[in-house]
């Protein structure tokens, strides 16, 4: 007969000199289902923690090799710790709470008080966890909704369908601003995840070492300003979706750490020496040709092979203008809307919208809505001249040629060819990076080059 082990309510790190003790209080740990280490003294403790990280410690203060209440601080930055000792004065309890400590018991330990210290210890780390998961959220108000009616729409929500459930590692693909977040966190809420936490990264706004920190954590004294350690998003999210948007701007060291996370589930926070344990499913997005930039050596080839289990493909706003009235009319009532939800759209205004051909996608969409709103304040009706100057024919075919009275260099060709498109009337930024296949963002950096030259 097989039995399945049962899982374990978390881990726990004894640290008493008194042999009898400490047995006693770990004995009694193993029996209600806590994985337990134990130690007696101080500089064992120190090498269990390079390969033991405890969900809650339960510390002595008097040791035989140190003082607990001068080692509580360090150890209270790594979970919570209930203090134990034979000397319970108020002076004792104020100290060691002052210092980081969970709770204040004294000897001998009466087994129910213990256990009702461990859970208000376990459950304040769970609330701190869950905090530092809103927090990062609280900066993002996007509306979790795929809106849409469309047969691009409708197959896009099959696929979504199909994926979710499974654990397998997305890649989403796009245009600028048509709503690959929304879609990642349709594919968390259709997985046996959503209950847990969807948290997102944007691979193009921080630099190498704090988008490292963001994403793995990292350890006291790390780099400068490391005062304590840190969770990254992949254990504030354990057990749901970490979504990384524009993966295509990723580092290649960083492109390299991820792929042992994929390849082996573990990783190391920055400046830390043991493995953690990844528990959750990586979804991916990029409007680059990662195909390309492999061919190019931009993008790892193997990483990319780990990310493209299952692509999703999110139509443009272009390719789905059946959906923009719909669209439209759901920004008037969402929440940064809401005063403006009374308001209904003009005939004519919804034919402009529908007659535009939206290089922004739902993104530039979404600003015109605002646009119009503001502008048709004081008014029930949004009509056309509140939408503004759209254009609604699609971009004419240009032709190139440039000629030299020399043999030009590659970046000589390049600034010709960078300056005929910014000359070009009605290029967006965003049309000229996905034209000459770049990021936005490595757009503006070639222009501001060009003017500091």
């Amino acid at each position: 007969m097989t039995t399945t082990p049962r899982k374990s309510k978390g881990k726990v790190l004894v640290i008493d000199d008194d042999g009898t003790l400490n047995r006693f209080i770990s004995s009694h740990l193993k029996a209600s289902g806590y994985e337990v280490v134990s130690a007696q003294r101080w500089s064992d403790v120190e090498a269990l923690l390079t390969g033991f990280e405890p969900d809650l410690a339960i510390l002595d203060l008097k040791l035989p090799d140190a003082d607990g209440l001068a080692k509580l601080p360090a150890l209270s930055e790594l979970c919570p710790v209930i203090v134990l000792t034979a000397f319970g004065t108020i002076d004792h309890a104020v100290q060691a709470i002052k210092r980081g400590a969970s709770d204040f018991l004294t000897k001998p330990v009466n087994p129910d008080a213990l256990d009702l210290a461990i859970q208000r210890g376990l459950s304040a780390s769970s609330m701190r966890r869950e905090y530092e998961y809103y927090k990062r959220q609280a900066v993002s108000s996007v509306d979790k909704t795929l809106i849409g009616r469309s047969v691009a729409m409708a197959k896009l929500r099959k696929m979504i369908e199909v994926v979710g459930p499974s654990e397998t590692t997305v890649l989403i693909l796009g245009e600028s601003g048509v709503g690959k977040e929304l879609v990642a966190a349709g594919v968390h809420q259709a997985s046996a995840r959503a209950a847990s936490a969807f948290v997102a990264i944007d691979c193009a706004t921080l630099q190498q070492n704090l988008f490292e920190s963001e994403l793995f954590g990292h350890e006291r004294g790390a780099f400068t300003g490391a005062d304590r350690r840190k969770e990254g998003l992949i254990e504030v999210g354990a057990g749901g979706t970490v979504f990384l948007d524009e993966i295509g701007e990723m580092s290649g060291a960083l492109q390299a750490k991820l792929l042992r996370v994929l390849e082996t589930g573990r990783y190391r926070r920055l400046g830390g020496t043991k493995d953690l344990v990844s528990n959750v499913r990586f979804v991916a997005a990029t409007n680059r040709d990662l195909e390309a930039m492999c061919r190019r050596g931009e993008f790892r080839q193997d990483l990319y092979y780990r990310l493209s289990a299952f692509v999703l493909i999110v139509p443009p706003l272009r390719d789905r203008l059946d959906d923009v009235p719909l669209l439209a009319e759901h920004f008037l009532t969402t929440r940064d809307f809401a005063r403006h939800a009374h308001k209904r759209w003009a005939p004519a205004a919804l034919d402009a919208l529908i007659r535009y051909t939206w290089p922004g996608n739902v993104r530039e969409l979404r600003n015109v809505v605002e646009r119009a709103a503001l502008v048709s304040a004081g008014q029930d009706e949004i009509r056309i001249a509140h939408v503004g100057d759209l254009r609604s024919e699609m971009p004419t075919r240009r032709d190139y040629s440039f000629s030299f009275d020399h043999a030009p260099t590659l970046d000589e060709i390049s600034e010709i060819y960078l300056d005929r498109l910014l000359s070009e009337k009605g290029r967006s930024r965003g049309d000229i990076a996905r034209t000459l296949g770049i990021s936005e963002r490595n757009l503006y950096r070639m222009i501001n080059a060009r003017k500091n030259i």
